[in-house]
């Protein structure tokens, strides 16, 4: 994440630059480094929204084309001023902070970090109230942000909003730390092991209660299962099954947590001869999965095969250990 942290920064820091009065007045050689540098600011906010809140995250072709876009369009601004460019560049600017909006709402009911998840809301809700408000002055104020009266402000503000990207990622590191190793190294595994679940303490009769629904009642079959309704069926409250699942067995989501339980029950229906004929999108509705979609992704993601790849090889591994027996009886 540190990498896209420090792409915002810089952004931040190069924004606050081109703000400053008497920006426009540099040599052009000057400017346009900087004003590279500001454009993607909407594009490095989105990017270091999805490091931050997403876990697995990876920069995809996308992101870097909306950033090439803002640059582009930044690069034609320094030379001329149609309205088309600065349009268009308000668009894309506008569209790349709600998408980054997105990234930190969109998880927060399956985020089991509880720091993360408290700032969630509010931290992407300031940071693009600021960028809207920073993208609107400059239409509605003569000199925008580079007016002398609230350039300093703006300076101040966006040096707020760096410290804050800092404290939180401290925040969520911490966090991270304190999950146990074992857990942290396998996430999408299930949970209860020897060295993930503790036998004692003040959480062993919930934790034995959590196991018992999971591995005896199989409650992750439920494709609707949230964790509203598995504290109720813990009759524990929300934020106390969280604390349970991140703090004792390490997982961060919630999402990651149950399918791990839902791909070792695909994963022992396809390697078993007996439901060889059984379609794969019945193993994976059968297994809690609301659509055969997801299910193929985290399936390739987990195994490095396809459903189908898992079962032809699992079948063809258990005829050939089956075959030398049947011979020598």
């Amino acid at each position: 994440m540190s990498r896209y942290a420090a792409l915002l920064n810089a952004s931040i820091a190069a924004f606050i630059v081109e703000s400053a009065p008497g920006f426009g007045a540099l040599d052009l050689r000057m400017r346009i480094p900087v004003a590279i540098v500001s454009a993607g600011l909407p594009a490095a906010f989105w990017i270091a929204m999805g490091a931050m809140f997403t876990d697995g995250f990876r920069p995809r072709w996308s992101h870097a084309l909306g950033w090439l876009a803002l640059v582009a369009l930044a690069v034609m601004d320094q030379f001329k001023h149609p309205m088309s460019v600065d349009v268009a560049r308000t668009g894309l600017s506008v569209t790349f902070l709600l998408f980054g909006a997105w990234h930190a709402w969109s998880g927060r009911g399956i985020d089991l970090v509880e720091g993360r998840r408290r700032l969630r809301v509010w931290y992407a809700a300031v940071t693009v109230l600021y960028a809207l408000f920073a993208i609107a002055a400059d239409w509605l104020w003569p000199g925008g942000l580079s007016a002398s009266s609230v350039s300093l402000a703006n300076a101040a503000a966006l040096t707020a909003l760096i410290f804050l990207f800092a404290v939180q990622g401290s925040i969520m590191t911490a966090e991270t730390q304190l999950a146990p190793a074992a857990v942290r190294s396998r996430p999408s595994a299930p949970a209860f092991d020897s060295q993930a679940a503790p036998a004692t303490g003040p959480d062993s009769a919930q934790l034995l209660a959590l196991q018992h629904l999971l591995e005896h009642d199989k409650v992750f079959r439920e494709p609707d299962l949230s964790i509203a309704s598995l504290s109720q069926k813990l009759d524990i409250p929300e934020y106390r099954l969280r604390h349970l699942i991140n703090r004792q067995l390490g997982h961060r989501n919630f999402s990651a947590f149950v399918n791990g339980y839902r791909l070792a029950d695909a994963e022992a229906a396809l390697s078993d001869p007996a439901q060889a004929g059984v379609p794969i999108l019945t193993v994976a509705l059968d297994a809690g999965f609301g659509s055969i979609g997801p299910f193929n992704r985290a399936f390739k993601a987990q195994t490095g095969l396809t459903p189908s790849e898992y079962r032809r090889a699992r079948l063809a591994g258990a005829a050939g250990a089956a075959g030398p027996s049947l011979a020598e009886t």
